[in-house]
């Protein structure tokens, strides 16, 4: 299947003989959610501003629907009405007086008639849970507010794919949660989210692949693949993510459940502790009963 939007062979430099990136690939297809990791500096938000069309690769293609993009003004639309960028911090992305001028802003920009405009800008906001918030000045808003605001007016824009550079930096845990089932319900309605972030745990949940920026190139694969190669998220500087071990240990004591939030994790040993006939938080050991993992473990 052809990919939405790839990188083939992609190379770019800020400085001469200081590659950012060196023949990186990564293709991002429809309905496939992807999760970018990589240490600080590895060439993660460099590669989604190639992608978007906002720097040109020194080497190699970004094509959209299998064909090069063309760095025109006709070419580059093109691209941004099938991809969008939000970048980690809003107030580089949030310029206008108010948030429905804001939000708005990209689908006045398509000349799009003004009703369209308001349908989209009234889905955008609906989407993202910041309906009351359309007459706000942007620059009273929240932190978490203006992320909204920011991924809101790129949703506005109907893109397939919503490429979202660090987009819990900053965010408090239910903050998180809130994005979380944000992009889930895009994802339902045809958008397709692609993130970066440092977070493998985030990483493990979200995405169907993930792609590790390390060296200049970029490894692709399944999740639970990618993230259980332990000399790849090293090199990357990555620690291990804990929902695979998880799953391996409760696989060895004859569990199927495979928790991907802490939130579900808990209610699975609850249940375990409570088939043991422990005490709620117990391995066990007061009771002289030993738990399914602990077993597992020994």
């Amino acid at each position: 299947m052809t990919p939405v939007l790839a990188a083939r062979g992609v190379g770019f430099a800020y400085e001469p003989g200081r590659p950012v990136l060196d023949g990186a690939d990564l293709a991002l297809h429809a309905g496939r959610r992807v999760a970018v990791l990589g240490p600080n500096g590895g060439g993660k938000t460099t590669l989604f501003r190639l992608l978007a069309g906002a720097l040109a690769p020194s080497a190699g293609q970004v094509l959209l629907d299998g064909a090069p993009v063309v760095r025109t003004r006709r070419g580059l639309t093109a691209l941004r009405s099938q991809v969008q960028l939000v970048l980690q911090d809003p107030d580089d992305q949030l310029f206008s007086a108010d948030v429905g001028q804001d939000v708005s802003f990209g689908p006045v920009n398509l000349g799009l008639a003004p009703d369209e405009v308001r349908a989209r800008v009234d889905g955008a906001l609906a989407a993202l849970g910041i309906t009351e918030l359309v007459d706000r000045p942007t620059h009273l808003l929240s932190f978490g507010q203006k992320k909204r605001v920011a991924i809101a007016g790129a949703v506005a824009m109907a893109p397939r794919l919503l490429v979202l550079d660090e987009p819990t930096a900053g965010l408090d845990p239910a903050g998180v949660e809130e994005l979380l089932v944000t992009l889930d319900a895009l994802h339902a309605t045809g958008t397709t989210p692609v993130l970066s972030t440092h977070d493998v745990d985030l990483a493990h949940r979200f995405a169907d692949e993930v792609a590790v920026v390390v060296g200049g190139r970029v490894v692709t694969g399944e999740t639970s693949a990618v993230l259980g190669d332990a000399d790849l998220l090293r090199a990357a500087r990555l620690g291990p993510a804990w929902a695979p071990a998880v799953h391996r240990l409760l696989a060895a004591a004859g569990s199927d459940a495979r928790p991907r939030t802490a939130a579900e994790l808990h209610a699975v040993t609850d249940a375990v502790v409570h088939a043991t006939g422990a005490p709620a938080g117990s391995t066990g050991a007061a009771t002289g009963r030993v738990a399914p993992w602990s077993a597992a473990v020994e």
